[in-house]
């Protein structure tokens, strides 16, 4: 194992929430009068803290988004996460490698703790996620592509930022990771891989991340 840390993204890497969360945000910006397709979503959010919603919503029409909406959309989030949410084929057999290894890894994500924890809770996957290994955008002044959150999760740990690797599937968490001075390994399930061009290595299956992660090829 060439790491000391691998820090997965959560969103698209860990559960497969992507779809459900960019579905249901561009149908809440529809309601309020901004008219998104979940391809807008996908291009334009995937991958942010919620800030960055309201940054370019403003941005672009000069009108603020309500109040509440973050409360209204993590509401209907979570409610279709019970009903819908998967862990992301093969990110089990993935941790359950790095465990009987004995590698650190952790998760750095730009959703909310609140979040992070449903969707582990909603797939199982709380069952390898103790508080210890759980960041969140909330936890650091700037969300991704900022570095802040990469590195401050490698502090977390006690590990050297050039000895992590990154596991992203967004452009946004890409630069983040390298303006870190990280490797990272793009996942290019949903993600075209030209948009992750910044990657050191990219992948379209789960399953290869064990080889990837243990041979560096």
């Amino acid at each position: 194992m060439r790491y000391d840390l691998v820090i997965f993204d959560n969103d698209g890497v860990l559960v497969d929430s992507e779809p459900i969360s960019n579905r249901l945000l561009a149908a809440h910006l529809t309601e309020l009068g901004h008219p998104t397709s979940y391809e807008d979503s996908i291009r334009d959010y995937m991958g942010s803290a919620m800030h960055r919603v309201h940054d370019l919503v403003e941005e672009r029409t000069g009108r603020r988004l309500p109040a509440d909406f973050d409360d209204v959309f993590h509401a209907r989030v979570f409610a279709a996460f019970e009903r819908e949410l998967k862990p992301v084929v093969g990110a089990t057999d993935v941790l359950e490698k790095l465990t009987a290894d004995g590698v650190p890894y952790c998760v750095a994500s730009s959703g909310s703790h609140e979040r992070i924890r449903v969707g582990h809770r909603t797939t199982g996957l709380d069952r390898w996620f103790d508080d210890e290994r759980i960041f969140s955008s909330q936890d650091v002044g700037r969300g991704k592509p900022a570095p802040d959150l990469f590195l401050h999760a490698a502090e977390r740990m006690g590990v050297a930022p050039e000895r992590c690797v990154v596991v992203e599937d967004s452009p946004l968490g890409v630069r983040a990771a390298v303006a870190a001075g990280m490797d990272v390994h793009g996942y290019t399930a949903m993600t075209p891989a030209a948009k992750l061009a910044g990657a050191t290595r990219l992948f379209d299956d789960m399953r290869e991340l064990n080889s990837l992660l243990h041979t560096g090829n």
